[in-house]
């Protein structure tokens, strides 16, 4: 994974040769290409989808939730066991 500046310096790098001198190109073609220089220098961190984030987000409330209850549970039973025996 490259570090931040690193992968800011590489991509500042790349649009600076993209975007250098006179170009004729149209500028449909030079967003197009600027796109694609974007996705190859995010393809190469480590991203996750938003999708995925929300979903990670989901699994991760359930396991706190249940966690808690099991928090509970354990709460319950050693109260009952500190409690003198009639």
């Amino acid at each position: 994974m490259l570090a931040p500046k690193a992968f800011l310096d590489a991509l500042s790098d790349q649009a600076s040769r993209l975007f250098s001198g006179d170009t004729t190109q149209p500028r449909a073609e030079l967003e197009s290409q600027f796109k694609a220089l974007l996705q190859s220098g995010f393809s190469k961190l480590e991203l996750v989808s938003r999708e995925e984030f929300d979903s990670q987000m989901v699994v991760l409330a359930r396991t706190r939730a249940r966690l808690e209850s099991l928090e509970a549970q354990v709460a319950a039973l050693e109260a009952k066991l500190a409690a003198p025996a009639p």
